[in-house]
């Protein structure tokens, strides 16, 4: 690809980091660089909140993985499961709350659990990923983070997931795959809604989304303000909907970049 449809993160209009509201980012691959966040990724998430912008992350991670980041990194709160349960900070502990109520979970558990068996069945290279203990709605599948899994594979995977009613998408380590109606969007329009009492939709020109992989072209395409890490390119031939920016700096350190950016242009001259 000679031309890139994203540009670059430094070409953000001054007024529009100016009136951004707040930040949306996946974890994996963007504010995570080898599994651990660093400290580039870690401060610029120091400095918006100082800044007074929310930081909230959307990632297709577990409830149980993301519990104690939730609890410890400066962030309003994270969305795991693709959608499914939001944990934050309130009335001086950390609150838990699902998108599906408990009848519906109980449900679903046993589809999951056959689910999971026949991919393993019908895709022999395929492993759950070793979160899987702490998934609560879905499961997944790892393809890159301590397992390889080919591109035919992946395919495989998706492809029964889907025959059994899934949704599903392939994250840059895992592909997730649940049942239910929610995905990243409608998770964000839920805690922004819970969180801040304020309606995303109508006000989606102003909000930030970060992201590093496929499983983010729904809120690429979604948010005007949307950015890839530069890590990003390496799903350039499986992408059809591409940020409207790209960052320089690949993963937690394009993260940084990101927030450099909107706190530069908030600061009095």
């Amino acid at each position: 690809m000679n031309v890139l449809p994203s540009r670059p993160w430094a070409a953000l209009p001054a007024d529009a980091a100016r009136n951004t509201l707040g930040v949306l980012t996946d974890i994996d691959d963007t504010l995570t660089t080898d599994g651990a966040i660093t400290a580039d990724a870690l401060q610029a998430l120091e400095a918006l909140r100082a800044a007074g912008l929310p930081v909230i992350a959307i990632t297709g991670r577990p409830m149980g993985w993301s519990e104690p980041f939730a609890r410890t990194w400066p962030i309003d709160a994270i969305v795991a499961e693709n959608g499914a349960v939001s944990l934050f900070r309130e009335g001086g502990g950390l609150q838990v709350e699902y998108a599906q109520n408990e009848a519906t979970r109980a449900a679903n558990a046993d589809r999951l659990r056959r689910a999971a068996e026949r991919v393993l069945r019908e895709v022999p290279a395929a492993t759950l990923a070793r979160d899987s203990a702490g998934r609560v709605t879905d499961i997944a599948i790892d393809h890159s983070e301590f397992a390889q899994l080919a591109a035919a594979k992946i395919d495989e995977v998706l492809r029964v997931m889907r025959e059994e009613g899934m949704h599903a998408t392939v994250s840059s380590i895992h592909i997730n795959g649940w049942f239910g109606d929610h995905d990243k969007r409608s998770g964000a329009r839920w805690i922004v809604q819970r969180l801040l009492a304020r309606d995303i939709e109508t006000e989606r020109e102003r909000w930030v989304y970060v992201g590093d992989s496929t499983n983010d072209q729904l809120m690429f395409g979604h948010f005007p303000l949307s950015v890839g890490v530069a890590n990003l390119l390496q799903f350039a031939e499986q992408l059809s909907v591409w940020p409207a920016y790209l960052t320089t700096g690949e993963r937690g350190a394009g993260f940084a970049e990101v927030a450099q950016r909107l706190l530069d242009q908030r600061r009095p001259a």
